[in-house]
């Protein structure tokens, strides 16, 4: 069988992740320091370790089959390449910024003005859509400094926690989009490797299924029991079966982790009692 090619970033936190998720899927990598290519020992699969702006190009000339990359690269160097699952991790967003000092109100005030950006097409969409006519001035690298040395009135680049900006003396003034990792595909992709492609799919959606929930256990009354299974948002049904103190039953079930405490504390007041969390590795549905 063909081996599936899959480029992940160089280094970075993109890299950590990348390969978490990889590790999370159960496909084991053999790869050592300054490795520019590793084989998976245990799946039909090699990874390409490779700088991000370089990958969209890669895709499209079907050097590699897959990719797991910020969404906001694909957007400002592959439109056209399909993203086959959304990864949830490695969030940031595009962001206009200009100095605190700056009065700024709308893109208007941009109108004429000097844009300093790692994402020129991005960047020229959202002005475009917006009616707003700006200079582009393209750095690759830190572009927060270019407004301190006159290069530019203000910036467009991707942010984090915004710490970066702030030590800058900038301000966030517009979010253009927000952006994950997501697993991308190569135009080319050959339908046998469609079908290592469907394997990893279902792998990773097991496993972000599996970090999107958690796993509740909880004893309760008997008579308490429909109330508590009408506050639980989980699977098909929750299971419940009895305990050895008679009129009482233990309930379990799977819920968001984003609606957690707001279950949890409606459970507690239908009289959920010995609440016991766990996290859920992998969910197969």
């Amino acid at each position: 069988m063909s081996k599936l090619r899959i480029a992940v970033q160089k280094s970075g936190r993109l890299n950590d992740d990348s390969m978490k998720i990889l590790k999370d899927i159960g496909i084991s990598i053999d790869n050592g320091k300054d490795q520019l290519k590793a084989s998976a020992r245990n799946f039909p699969l090699e990874v390409f370790y490779l700088r991000n702006g370089d990958i969209p190009q890669y895709l499209k000339d079907g050097v590699v089959d897959l990719a797991i990359i910020g969404e906001n690269v694909l957007i400002e160097k592959g439109q056209d390449i399909e993203v086959a699952e959304k990864l949830g991790f490695s969030t940031c967003r595009v962001c206009i910024a200009v100095p605190k000092t700056t009065e700024y109100e709308s893109i208007k005030d941009l109108e004429g003005k000097r844009i300093a950006t790692s994402y020129p097409n991005t960047v020229q969409m959202f002005l475009d859509e917006n009616g707003v006519n700006a200079n582009l001035h393209i750095i690759n690298g830190s572009v927060e400094i270019a407004p301190n040395i006159g290069l530019a009135d203000a910036i467009c680049d991707i942010v984090s926690s915004g710490s970066t900006l702030f030590k800058n003396n900038l301000k966030e003034v517009d979010s253009i989009l927000k952006s994950e990792a997501v697993l991308a595909v190569s135009p080319l992709l050959s339908e046998e490797k469609r079908v290592i492609l469907n394997k990893i799919q279902f792998r990773i959606q097991s496993v972000l299924k599996g970090r999107q929930s958690k796993y509740i256990l909880l004893n309760a009354p008997n008579d308490k029991i429909q109330n508590i299974i009408d506050v639980l948002p989980g699977m098909k049904s929750p299971t419940v079966l009895p305990l050895a103190q008679e009129g009482w039953s233990s309930v379990h079930s799977v819920i968001s982790k984003n609606e957690f405490w707001d279950v949890i504390d409606e459970l507690k007041a239908n009289g959920a009692q010995g609440i016991l969390v766990c996290p859920i590795e992998k969910m197969v549905l």
